[in-house]
């Protein structure tokens, strides 16, 4: 009697065992609501989701209303849409779309990765662009996910691969302090992390050991949006 086959069935065994811890998720479903102010005046509320859609895709969504101000009188809304891969336990860009709705105003934007081809595509009105893709890239919705996915891991200095309009940006964020930071969900002892490759005034307070996205964040760009967390829910 030979021990090939036992030694070949437990060699399959192993690597089937094997595939599986790595096509399971680091993360399962979650919702977390904010809410969202400018320039220090109330401006609205957001919900960040995450779910599982099949076949190893997922889904992380950023839905933005405008309740008070300005942006309520104009009824702006701002839904940015992710689908993604895992790629060991970081977010590997599939697609992403942008589209703001407001009285005077609307826009919308579309990045597609063809991973067969190795290529990305972006359209934003009557522009689009194609450049080569990156492993492990991510946009602009689930940079936030990627940074708090990097903190779990005690990463202190974060580089990512950021798909933009014309091509891969190489972004780097750093724990810069730890500070103390109240929001409606309680206070919190947080990481700070800020963007080091450019002067982009984006900052983010994170507790990774609780959550995968920020408690606050808050960014510049033509004015102050900061967004503070109220609830983290799972099912």
């Amino acid at each position: 009697m030979t021990t090939r086959p036992l030694l070949a069935s437990l060699f399959g065994l192993g690597l089937l065992l094997a595939g599986q811890r790595v096509l399971a998720a680091p993360l399962s479903d979650f919702t977390a609501r904010y809410e969202v102010t400018r320039n220090g005046s109330p401006m609205g509320a957001a919900t960040l989701s995450l779910h599982a859609e099949g076949h190893g895709e997922w889904v992380f969504s950023t839905d933005i209303q405008g309740t008070a101000g300005l942006a309520a009188l104009l009824g702006a809304s701002i839904r940015q849409t992710s689908r993604f891969r895992w790629l060991g336990d970081l977010p590997e860009a599939i697609s992403y779309d942008y589209q703001l709705n407001a009285a005077i105003k609307h826009k919308q934007s579309h990045l597609q990765v063809d991973w067969s081809k190795n290529r990305v595509t972006t359209v934003e009105g009557k522009e689009r662009h194609s450049y080569p893709a990156s492993p492990g890239i991510v946009e602009r919705n689930t940079t936030p996910l990627a940074l708090g996915l990097a903190l779990r891991r005690g990463r202190q200095h974060i580089t990512l691969p950021v798909a933009v309009k014309q091509e891969v940006q190489t972004q780097t964020f750093a724990v810069v302090a730890r500070e103390t930071v109240k929001v409606p969900a309680g206070t919190f002892h947080a990481e700070r992390v800020d963007r080091t490759d450019a002067d982009r005034g984006f900052s983010a307070w994170y507790v990774p050991d609780r959550y995968p996205v920020p408690v606050e964040l808050s960014q510049h760009d033509g004015g102050t949006l900061v967004m503070k967390l109220v609830s983290f829910t799972q099912p």
